[in-house]
């Protein structure tokens, strides 16, 4: 699973800045900049960690104890 891209842009609307965060087709409009740059880096960082859980297999098996 690759994870999608994150992107910020700045959007001009009724004459007011907005920031739009958006993933794929899917996005979220804030009115401050720090805002949407916090939701950014979240939905990154619960990206990657959803990523991470969904390969059990790709973590270390725990040593054999059976000696």
């Amino acid at each position: 699973m690759n994870t999608p891209a994150i992107t910020i842009e700045a959007l001009l609307q009724r004459d007011q800045l907005h920031w739009q965060v958006r993933m794929g087709r899917r996005c979220l409009t804030f009115n401050d900049e720090k805002t949407a740059r916090a939701f950014a880096a979240q939905l990154h960082m619960r990206l990657l960690w959803l990523q991470h859980s969904s390969h059990p297999q790709d973590r270390a098996a725990p040593p054999d104890n059976a000696h």
